[in-house]
């Protein structure tokens, strides 16, 4: 998960986000940051996000997003 909050440091610094659990829901996270974040992950898991997956609770916190990094790399 630590290559996650660096992913998320990289895309938007400056941000706690290894606390945070409303990344999305407070707007921290933009479209423009998610399509940046789904494209690191991808890369760096060797993982398809599909257009499913593009939903807040998974997007919400560095946590959600390793949830579904592991559930996709399996």
């Amino acid at each position: 998960m630590d290559r996650i909050i660096e992913i998320l440091e990289e895309i938007i610094p400056g941000e706690d986000v290894e606390t945070c659990d409303t990344l999305v829901d407070d707007e921290i996270l933009d479209s423009f940051a998610i399509i940046s974040l789904v494209a690191a992950l991808e890369e760096e898991y060797d993982i398809t996000i599909s257009p499913a997956e593009l939903v807040p609770e998974n997007f919400n916190s560095a946590e959600a997003l390793w949830e579904m990094v592991e559930r996709l790399s399996e």
